[in-house]
C-alpha cells in the first residue's frame, strides 16, 4: 500500500510540474506491482484526470497557460488519444512494454543531446 502511494505522490509532483506523471507511473506500476502494461496504461488514464485539472488550474492563475495553442493540440490529441488507445487494447502486452520504453529512451537521449536555445554549434573566434 505505502508503495502504491509513494508512486501517485512523486508522479503526481511530475505531473504537477507538466512533465506527464506516466513517465514514473507507468514504469513504478510494472516494477513495484502485479499489473501488465494495458493495466497499467489504464490507470495512468484514470490518474490523469484529476491530476491535470490541478495543474490546470494552478497554471491558469498563475498565467501560464497558453490556451490558444492548447486548443489546436487538445483537439487533435483526442484522435490521437482514440487511435492510441484502439492500438493498446490490439498490442500484446510485451510489444506495448517495448514500444513505451523505446518512447522513453529517445525522449530520454532528446533530452539529453538537445542544444540549448541560442548555442551556437560552432566556437566563434
Amino acid at each position: 500500500m505505502w508503495g502504491v502511494a509513494a508512486i501517485g505522490f512523486f508522479s503526481g509532483i511530475i505531473s504537477g510540474m507538466g512533465i506527464g506523471g506516466g513517465t514514473i507511473l507507468i514504469p513504478a506500476l510494472l516494477f513495484l506491482t502485479e499489473v501488465n502494461q494495458q493495466q497499467a496504461q489504464g490507470v495512468n488514464l484514470i490518474y490523469f484526470i484529476p491530476t491535470a485539472v490541478v495543474a490546470l488550474i494552478t497554471h491558469h492563475k498563475n498565467g501560464t497557460l497558453d490556451l490558444k495553442t492548447a486548443k489546436p493540440l487538445a483537439l487533435l490529441g483526442l484522435a490521437g488519444a482514440a487511435a492510441g488507445a484502439f492500438l493498446a487494447v490490439s498490442l500484446e502486452s510485451e510489444i506495448l512494454k517495448k514500444l513505451f520504453g523505446g518512447f522513453l529512451l529517445l525522449m530520454g537521449l532528446s533530452e539529453i543531446f538537445k542544444k540549448k536555445k541560442g548555442e551556437d554549434t560552432h566556437a566563434k573566434g
